[in-house]
């Protein structure tokens, strides 16, 4: 691993979130076609479980990963990275029912509502996240794979 690619968490984050933006823009998209298409249901259905998969992904990463390494190198970080994680499990919880409702088939209405409080809280999430700690990630010294470390993006 070279020197350059251990200095570059805080882009590879920004990255991250970046791909996820769009994930949430075409599940939206996917939406907003509603029937317009013959299969667009099923389309909707996978299009919000690949979003879940990949913002779950992405926190569970970072849960097991990132913050351990960012907590050890910043301890005064704690408070922050708790608050995170609390984020994360909110998250967790409002991905479960967009699954739910995409697999039950829920009329695009509620589909809506889902990905309108996920995404609020998504922005909301990755803000804060990129405000409080971009700073110390551009010095983490953490040799491991971004897809162990942010997620399968």
């Amino acid at each position: 691993m070279d020197a350059a690619r251990l200095h570059a968490w805080d882009q590879e984050l920004r990255d991250a979130h970046t791909r996820l933006r769009a994930a949430l823009a075409a599940t939206r998209e996917a939406l907003a076609r509603g029937e317009e298409a013959p299969d667009a249901a099923r389309e909707l259905t996978l299009f919000c479980i690949g979003f879940c998969t990949a913002l779950d992904g992405h926190h569970l990463s970072e849960d097991r990963t990132l913050f351990p390494a960012l907590r050890a190198e910043h301890p005064e970080l704690g408070g922050v990275i708790d608050t995170l994680m609390q984020d994360h499990s909110m998250l967790a919880h409002l991905l479960q029912a967009l699954r739910g409702a995409a697999e039950r088939d829920e009329d695009h209405a509620s589909i809506g509502r889902h990905l309108d409080g996920i995404g609020a809280i998504m922005e909301s999430h990755f803000r804060f996240e990129e405000r409080e700690i971009l700073t110390p990630l551009r010095a983490l010294s953490l040799e491991r794979d971004v897809v162990d470390v942010l997620g399968p993006l």
